[in-house]
């Protein structure tokens, strides 16, 4: 038995999301029938996230026990005949047994993007926010910074998916920048709740707007409450770009 492990990117724009869905089309389920038609079963997939409807991933991990023995670049090169064109296997290499994509996973890293030019960029579309208004990149990582550390993310996850049992996570790295017209939104941590990154990026938009100052973001984090907080942005911009695990899993 082997466990391997597969990092892929997949542009969302035409899915629900990662997770198999009753009624829409999933990442998930695109993957799991490409590698059937490859190993002729379907192995327990192990992933290390979920991602809301019409995200994107740079880079998204999944691990799985098989009995196959195809090559780790033949499943590869087999994989990417059999997705479609939005869908890409990056690597595939064998890990320990107990390696789990989601488990062993230290943290990710998010960027939500966004295109801040009066017009909009057609070729942007689906992929960024486009949002016309000055962003005062100061004012927005004063505000960033006030998310760095371990806090209670109530206020920043959306109401009807709380996990009650601990709604607390290290945010290791938040900060804004800027190339050109583009401005994106970095963060990374060892965990999130749900639209937990989209809620951050919606709140700071009002921050730039002026209908919050920067501080205002300890209040919000310290009230615990969804309703503290300003609306959720758009999925359309959100990326997961990273995944971080132990150097050798």
């Amino acid at each position: 038995m082997r466990n391997l492990l597969l990092t892929i990117c997949f542009d969302g724009a035409n899915y629900h999301g990662w997770q198999i869905q009753q009624n829409a089309v999933s990442v998930q389920q695109v993957f799991q029938r490409a590698l059937e038609r490859i190993l002729g079963g379907q192995p327990d997939i192990k992933a290390c996230s979920r991602t809301d409807s019409f995200v994107h991933a740079r880079e998204f991990c999944i691990s799985f026990h098989t009995e196959h023995s195809i090559p780790c670049e033949r499943l590869a090169g087999a994989m990417n005949h059999f997705l479609p064109k939005d869908i890409a296997v990056l690597s595939c290499r064998e890990v320990p047994d107990e390696f789990h994509a989601r488990y062993s996973c230290l943290g990710k890293e998010y960027e939500y993007c966004i295109w801040n030019k009066r017009v909009r960029n057609p070729f942007l579309s689906g992929r960024a926010l486009h949002y016309w208004a000055p962003l005062d990149l100061d004012r927005l990582n004063r505000a960033a910074a006030c998310l760095v550390g371990s806090h209670d993310f109530t206020s920043f996850c959306a109401v009807d998916a709380r996990e009650r049992d601990n709604m607390t996570r290290t945010v290791t790295e938040a900060r804004w920048e800027r190339q050109g017209g583009a401005v994106s939104f970095f963060v990374s941590a060892d965990g999130y709740l749900y639209h937990m990154v989209r809620i951050m990026v919606g709140t700071m938009l009002r921050v730039a707007e002026g209908k919050l100052e920067p501080e205002a973001m300890e209040r919000i984090l310290t009230a615990c409450d969804r309703r503290a907080a300003g609306p959720t942005a758009p999925p359309q911009g959100l990326y997961l770009n990273r995944v971080f695990y132990p150097v050798n899993p």
